[in-house]
């Protein structure tokens, strides 16, 4: 029963983690622009994202555009759309791999194989987690050394976005409940329940116990 707890919990915040690093690597929201010095009276806040850039009017209209080659972006960007990609597929695999494992399916009648599977589904999280946290760290360390760089003007100074925030807090989701599927695993969570019992001895109708249990 509580093997089957932390199969639930870490599953739930594992899969809450994987929208969310979808939902991060949609949104146009990695770098935005930094009002400092005269930069704060701009009419306008500039986006930038994996896939996007949009430009935010002080009346609150948006134009977003796709960016139109992948070659043309930055080694960050290109780095961070693919590794957010391998996470979030990652994150699906992982999915499908839990779930047949899980004790409340059916798909595996061996509770030792079951309990590796699981198992599996828990290293497959963490990974996907450490997938999406490179990125994340490499972009927001990329933003830090350009706004405290003097030579770059305040005008294209960025700031972290929020996606890069959702994306921290989905990496976090998925270690935790990478790990907790992984203990899940542990003898010491399954062995409390998991004990073979002997067969009962049964008395036959003369009183004698029945000499068909002893060999």
């Amino acid at each position: 029963m509580f093997a089957a707890c932390l199969e639930f919990l870490g599953l739930a915040l594992c899969v809450t983690g994987s929208l969310l690093v979808m939902v991060a690597c949609g949104l146009p929201m990695w770098k935005v622009s930094a009002f400092i010095d005269s930069n704060i009276l701009v009419a306008q806040s500039i986006w930038e994202g994996l896939w996007m850039s949009c430009v935010v009017q002080s009346t609150g209209q948006m134009q977003c555009k796709i960016h139109d080659s992948m070659l043309a972006l930055e080694q960050d960007h290109q780095t961070a759309r693919a590794l957010t990609v391998i996470s979030a597929i990652l994150g699906i695999l992982a999915l499908a791999v839990t779930v047949a494992g899980a004790q409340c399916t059916n798909c595996i009648k061996d509770e030792t194989l079951k309990a590796r599977v699981v198992h599996a589904g828990g290293v497959l999280y963490i990974i996907s987690g450490l997938f999406a946290l490179v990125p994340l760290c490499w972009m927001a360390h990329s933003i830090i050394v350009d706004f405290n760089n003097p030579n770059v003007p305040p005008s294209k100074k960025k700031e972290i976005g929020t996606a890069i925030y959702v994306g921290w807090a989905a990496t976090a989701l998925l270690l935790l409940g990478g790990t907790l599927l992984c203990c899940s695993f542990s003898r010491m969570v399954r062995g409390q329940y998991s004990g073979k019992y002997a067969p009962t001895k049964t008395i036959s109708v003369n009183g004698d116990f029945d000499k068909n249990l002893y060999v």
